[in-house]
């Protein structure tokens, strides 16, 4: 498993890292949440949000530079992640 992002909020000092033994990582954004209803009547915004998602390449199946996500009858696809999180000062 290797070290594929880390992110702090310069204000709190909060840190995600994130470890994964998939060979890519997503990163997707909340840019189309306007005005987004969440829990206990939270309005989200643009840029209030993101996700990291470790994966396979995207369009691996096309590129054959790229590593395999390909997997034959009976395989099993299993990859481990890990999401750390604390608070530097």
């Amino acid at each position: 498993m290797i070290a594929i992002a880390k992110v702090k909020h310069p204000d709190t000092g909060r840190v995600m890292e994130v470890f994964s033994t998939a060979p890519g990582v997503q990163f997707y954004t909340a840019n189309g949440m306007r005005d987004f209803k969440g829990a206990d009547g939270k309005v989200y915004q643009p840029f209030w949000a993101f996700c990291l998602e470790p994966q396979a390449w995207p369009d691996s199946p096309n590129k054959p530079s790229f590593p395999t996500a390909s997997l034959a009858p009976g395989e099993k696809y299993v990859h481990e992640i890990v999401y750390q999180f604390e608070v530097e000062k």
